[in-house]
């Protein structure tokens, strides 16, 4: 014969409140148990003391004989002394997710996710370990140093990726005609590069990209960085924060130009301009020269890469050529999608990778205290260094970890507690059947549910339920019905 249990559902900030189930359970009828309502679920001293004993465990005790064998937890080997402990550490550069650090990771990258999507971006993937040639372009590139590489067991090249944009250009060239162009895909992938740490720097990271394919105008670029200003806006980073520094490529290629420096090295100086704020200007010159440029052309290169003026570097490379109409058409638009403050002119902007292209930008914190929070550009040549058809495409890396320390910083981290709707907890153990039951229910209807799965004192439980900041604690037990 079914038997009815009584739900004792107390919300910890109100009055108890005595609900009652007609729930179905196989159990035997238990003495009632009475508990006095309270008016604060933490002052426990309300509570009769035969409540607030523990309940029978669950696990028999040591001495207890089960057909001749002692039963209970049966506790591990005991550890030799010869075997060796385990640094319990994460390997240097690398970083655990305990709950609370994986409650920010959710945070941020809901947010990633939400502005992407509110952009009508798509969001895709791609494996971890990818074939070590799609990272290794061209020689003096900082990123060629840094792989996590090796030979697998079928003898290839593999490595982790270090970075996510030319994953995507190898699905764009798999996915061929079978996609119809522009493309507005977004992705969030963990990278891995073997490098100094440094504050915000670490050997893998989460990053974020957005790209573009198949646009080949500087609206592109100009909705790109209105993503990323709109990602700083909704977590409280203002103008006076964060900037973005811009220029482009073809600037350093109008200067080489006109220095007849081979279109070969072009590369290789871009790797060099972009340790300018790393190394000394000495350096960069010593450098430049062992790539074989003059010195006039050196000279000439680092004055217009001193320039932080549109105006005056349409003086010097006049306003005919691609560089300048392409930077005048992106402040114009800055200014249409309402971000002008957040962006100023820099020629020396040129990023490191060897792909970009055309407009460059970098963002940074105004206080100069962190590196590249985010940086990205035109690529508008990637797809054919894997084989593939030209296709113009942009995008942009925005790292997980400098922006937590900016965050940081300016104090705009949330508080994110564990939150749960809901704690159930049978006051018997012949009353855990119903107590499952009614955590199902509740789930079932879409609600988070804590169930105590042992035998616990209530004031244990009641404790949990302030940890967990839950809004009801559900006490599954037989009395009260008898009177009905």
């Amino acid at each position: 014969m079914p038997v009815h249990a009584s739900l004792l559902i107390l919300k910890p900030s109100l009055a108890t409140t005595f609900l009652r189930s007609s729930l179905s359970s196989a159990v035997v009828p238990l003495p009632p148990l009475h508990l006095r309502p309270f008016r604060n679920a933490r002052n426990l001293s309300s509570l009769s003391s035969a409540a607030s004993s523990p309940m029978p465990s669950l696990v028999p005790s040591s001495s207890d004989n089960v057909g001749g064998c002692r039963s209970g937890v049966i506790s591990p080997p005991p550890i030799e002394d010869s075997v060796q402990k385990i640094d319990v550490n994460p390997p240097r550069g690398t970083r655990d997710f305990p709950p609370e650090d994986m409650r920010l990771r959710n945070w941020l990258f809901d947010h990633f996710r939400e502005v992407s999507r509110s952009f009508g971006f798509e969001e895709v993937d791609f494996p971890v370990l990818e074939s070590e040639a799609l990272f290794i372009r061209k020689a003096g590139e900082e990123i060629r140093d840094q792989l996590y590489c090796f030979e697998d067991r079928g003898n290839r090249r593999v490595a982790l990726r270090p970075e996510l944009t030319p994953s995507l250009a190898r699905l764009v060239i798999q996915k061929g005609k079978s996609v119809s162009l522009p493309l507005k895909w977004f992705a969030l992938g963990q990278c891995w590069r073997y490098e100094r740490m440094t504050r915000g720097r670490r050997r893998e990271h989460y990053q974020w990209n957005m790209d573009i394919i198949g646009v080949p105008g500087v609206m592109a670029e100009a909705e790109l960085i209105s993503a990323i200003v709109t990602f700083f806006k909704r977590v409280g980073i203002t103008a006076s924060d964060v900037g973005f520094k811009v220029s482009s490529r073809k600037v350093l290629q109008e200067v080489l130009r006109c220095y007849s420096v081979p279109e070969n090295l072009f590369g290789k100086v871009c790797v060099v301009i972009d340790k300018m704020e790393k190394i000394s200007i000495d350096e960069i010159t010593k450098e430049l020269k062992s790539l074989g440029m003059s010195e006039e052309a050196i000279n000439e290169l680092l004055q217009v890469l001193s320039i932080k003026s549109l105006e005056k570097l349409e003086e010097i490379l006049g306003a005919a050529g691609e560089a300048v109409a392409d930077l005048k058409q992106l402040f114009f638009l800055a200014e249409k999608f309402g971000y002008s403050e957040w962006i100023e002119f820099d020629a020396s902007v040129v990023r490191g990778l060897a792909y970009y292209t055309g407009i460059v930008f970098e963002g940074f914190d105004r206080e100069r205290k962190l590196r590249a929070i985010c940086g990205g550009g035109r690529y508008d040549h990637l797809l054919s260094t894997f084989g593939g058809d030209d296709i113009p495409a942009c995008g942009f890396g925005f790292g997980d970890a400098v922006i937590i320390e900016l965050l940081k910083e300016k104090e705009l981290l949330p508080e994110l507690s564990l939150q749960v709707e809901n704690i159930v907890c049978a006051l018997d153990l012949h009353l855990q059947g119903a107590a499952a039951a009614v955590a199902t229910r509740l789930r079932e209807k879409g609600r988070s549910v804590d169930l105590v799965l042992e035998s616990k004192p209530l004031k244990w439980v009641f404790k949990r339920a302030a940890r967990t900041n839950a809004q009801r604690l559900i006490l599954v037990g037989n009395s009260e019905w008898e009177k009905d």
